[in-house]
């Protein structure tokens, strides 16, 4: 059974950090990509990062670029969205979701319609 459990949200100050992860079993990762989607209150779903197996190379939208890193750990099989010098912007609760690679493309992998799995989501608060 494919499974995506996303954890690691909480309250964080504006400026702070906090880690995401996401454990992932059922699948190859070989041959998958993980992306990370957030969604705010009363806002769509925002695709934030992917990490793409096929290429292997990692993708940031223009709003975190710099300042969020998706990174793998392959010995447990968990991705991980370091957040930093995070602003009110970015409280959501966020999600990861997983596709076949060859499934998407640079455009592709940005919308949530081609992900076959979800985690169920984490929040995370950016407040003083």
């Amino acid at each position: 059974e494919v499974q995506l459990q996303a954890s690691g949200g909480g309250l964080v100050q504006p400026g702070g950090s906090l880690r995401l992860s996401c454990a992932v079993s059922g699948f190859n990762l070989d041959y998958y990509a993980i992306s990370w989607f957030r969604q705010a209150p009363g806002k769509e779903r925002e695709w934030v990062s992917c990490f793409n197996r096929g290429d292997g190379s990692t993708y940031y939208s223009d709003s975190v670029k710099g300042r969020f890193t998706s990174s793998r750990d392959a010995s447990v099989d968990t991705f991980y969205l370091q957040m930093n010098s995070v602003s009110p912007e970015d409280t959501a609760i966020y999600y990861c979701a997983g596709v076949i690679s060859t499934y998407i493309t640079l455009t592709t992998m940005k919308t949530p319609g081609p992900y076959q799995y979800w985690s169920q989501g984490t929040l995370v608060t950016v407040s003083s």
